[in-house]
This record gives C-alpha cells, sequence and structure tokens, in this order.
C-alpha cells in the first residue's frame, strides 16, 4: 500500500529527516556514508526486539546503496507519535510538567531497557563508548581519577529532552542504541536538567539505582567532564551545577 508524504510535517536532525504519511504512519530517511555500514545494523529496527520499552512500534524499512555517491539510505515506517518531544533542541530551562504515569512509564521503560541485551554498541555522536573514551574525557579536566567501568548495560545513548515527548512518555530515535556503562542513559538525561534543578532531582532520585552505582558515578562525572569541556557560550546555564556536582563524585570516587 502506497503513501505519501505531508511535507507539513517535515523534521530535520542531524543525520536524518523525517514525514509523517498519508496512512498514519512516520517515516525517517537516514544516510550514511559507506564506511559507516558496519554491521551493527539499523537502530529502528534492531530496537524493535525492546520489551516493556516505549518506543514507537517500527513497521517496516528498506536499505539501498548509491555507489556514485558512496553512501547508503534507509528508510524505516513507524508508529506515528503525535506526542510532541519535550525539548525541541536547546537547553531546557523550565520544568515540563511531567505526570506522575509519565514518571512511571519513563522508570519502567529505563529498567527494561536496562535488563535487555544486543550485541550493538552505543555511538553517541557516531562514536562509540569504550572505556578509552570514558577515560579521556574525564582525564582532560581530572587526571588522578579511576575511571575503569566494570558494568556495561544496555542503553539508548541520546536520551535528552528533544528524545523524550510528552504528555504520553515515549523514547525516539534508537539509531545510537546498544551497550554503554551502567548509568550512561541516567546521567546524561541529568546532568542535560542542570538548568532546572528540581527537574535534575528528579530524574536523579527515578534513576538513583544505577546513578549511585560504582560505574554510575563515573559516568556522573564523564557526563559532568563533558559540560565543562563545552566552548564558552555554549550551554553555560549548566556549568555551575555541573563543577558542583564533579567536586562531589571527585570525592566519592577517592574515598
Amino acid at each position: 500500500m502506497a503513501a505519501d508524504f505531508d511535507p507539513r510535517s517535515e523534521v530535520r536532525k542531524r543525520r536524518s529527516l523525517g514525514y509523517a504519511t498519508t496512512r498514519g504512519t512516520w517515516v525517517r530517511i537516514e544516510v550514511r556514508d559507506l564506511a559507516r555500514v558496519d554491521g551493527q545494523g539499523w537502530g529502528l529496527e534492531s530496537a524493535a526486539v525492546l520489551d516493556g520499552v516505549a518506543t514507537p512500534a517500527w513497521h517496516q524499512g528498506v536499505a539501498w546503496i548509491d555507489h556514485d555517491l558512496g553512501v547508503m539510505w534507509r528508510a524505516d515506517e513507524t508508529e506515528l507519535i503525535t506526542d510532541t518531544p519535550i525539548k525541541a533542541g536547546g537547553t531546557l530551562r523550565e520544568t515540563p510538567g511531567l505526570s506522575e504515569s509519565w514518571w512511571a512509564t519513563f522508570s519502567k521503560s529505563m529498567t527494561n531497557l536496562a535488563s535487555s541485551t544486543t550485541t550493538r554498541i552505543a555511538t553517541p555522536h557516531l562514536e562509540p563508548v569504550t572505556q578509552e573514551r570514558v577515560t579521556s574525557t574525564i582525564h582532560k579536566l581530572f587526571p588522578a581519577v579511576d575511571t575503569i567501568v566494570t558494568e556495561w548495560r544496555a542503553a539508548h545513548a541520546d536520551l535528552a529532552w528533544a528524545n523524550l515527548t510528552a504528555p504520553n512518555c515515549y523514547l525516539l530515535d534508537w539509531e545510537d542504541w546498544g551497550m554503554a556503562p551502567r548509568g550512561w542513559d541516567a546521567a546524561n538525561l541529568w546532568a542535560s536538567s542542570f538548568a532546572v534543578p528540581e527537574l535534575a532531582d528528579r530524574v536523579y532520585r527515578e534513576l538513583k539505582h544505577d546513578l549511585e552505582s560504582p560505574t554510575g558515578r563515573i559516568v556522573q562525572l564523564y557526563h559532568c567532564a563533558e559540560i565543562l569541556n563545552f566552548p564558552p557560550g555554549y550551554a553555560d546555564e549548566l556549568v555551575p551545577l555541573a563543577k558542583q556536582h564533579a567536586e562531589r563524585l571527585l570525592s566519592e570516587l577517592r574515598a
């Protein structure tokens, strides 16, 4: 059954285009250099096996190669989610007013995701999450701290307010998901909420069991270090709490 795109619904992101269709679904189109077709598969399709995680249902996909351009194209058709991203871009600066049912769905999804298994490696910003990446990011600012990761879990790997919807909770954009240090998603969302301290506190409480694990503390420090390594003028609102929490985490990790 053919479907047309609604051009008014276009969503452009750093690596994809998305459109609502005339049959009430969503199509996401991505292009990759052939060097990035690395055997991990495509995130949306592989995430379809996750159980108990609030993801848009995946229907079908198709991929094709353009040898002249040296790229592979991919189109995936999924359930159309009409709930909107909580913060489409930039830093969240005000409380989004999420319901208790939203938090319940979010927490259940995070628990079920972390208990899943996959051969994929998380690749936020197109770079795999490795021990070396964690260590080098932290040691740029804090060289005298042990950064050895001992626990790895399945993670969304790009869990930000742009990829969470309301009023119903859905987790969008699964192209980067895979194995990452325990607490990776929790620490990323927590740190990206620093401009709204009460929201950061709520994220922390919901995901405390991961954040307060030994690996979770290392990952908290990693995301604080990322913020402190940002160039001046980029997300400056996050810096004061990043400094405060980095000092706390250094004390805990060195104890």
